[in-house]
């Protein structure tokens, strides 16, 4: 017997109610089996909630609503990076390893201005599906655009694991300083 199909707001209302309930990004191909329609409904659903003002954001991982901040607020740190598409592995997991997000990633187009991508990840699991993704579709890193440099944004419970991050960059040769 077939399931189903949810409709409309109901789907929506179904949809955010999943997003809010999880403790991890649930992946637009999961969210289309759990209701009979298809990812691009799925990613239709997930435009007209955004333009509700939910705090809905698409990662590398899958979709994430955003809660609201906790009492203790993490430590966020910009730091510019720079190496090969071939050590990109090796740099992110440098960053979980150490407990530091990697949030995002963002280079500079010198038509766009700045391109951003969330990526939010925590862990070497995560970056593995991210690298595999990334394999799978034959993607390019945006680093591509700007001859390795990019930048991301960290976050981490303490400040002692953003430095602590940062230096384990610096001896890797991943952060980039201009002299």
């Amino acid at each position: 017997m077939k399931e189903e199909k949810i409709l409309g707001e109901d789907r929506r209302s179904l949809l955010l109610k999943w997003l809010k309930e999880s403790d991890k990004p649930l992946k637009g191909s999961e969210l289309a089996s759990k209701t009979n329609v298809s990812r691009q409904v799925i990613v239709q659903d997930i435009s007209l909630l955004k333009a509700k003002k939910e705090p809905i954001i698409a990662t590398s991982q899958g979709y994430v609503y955003i809660k609201n901040e906790p009492k203790d607020k993490p430590y966020i740190q910009v730091i510019a990076s720079i190496h090969t598409p071939g050590q990109t592995k090796d740099e992110l997991f440098t960053i979980v390893d150490h407990g530091v997000t990697v949030k995002d990633v963002m280079v500079e187009h010198p038509i766009y201005g700045d391109l951003t991508a969330s990526l939010m990840l925590s862990n070497r699991k995560e970056v593995e599906d991210f690298m595999e993704r990334l394999k799978e579709t034959n993607a390019v890193l945006l680093s591509v655009l700007t001859e390795g440099i990019h930048l991301h944004t960290l976050e981490a419970p303490s400040k002692k694991q953003l430095d602590a991050v940062c230096e384990a960059l610096r001896i890797k040769g991943y952060l980039f300083e201009q002299s």
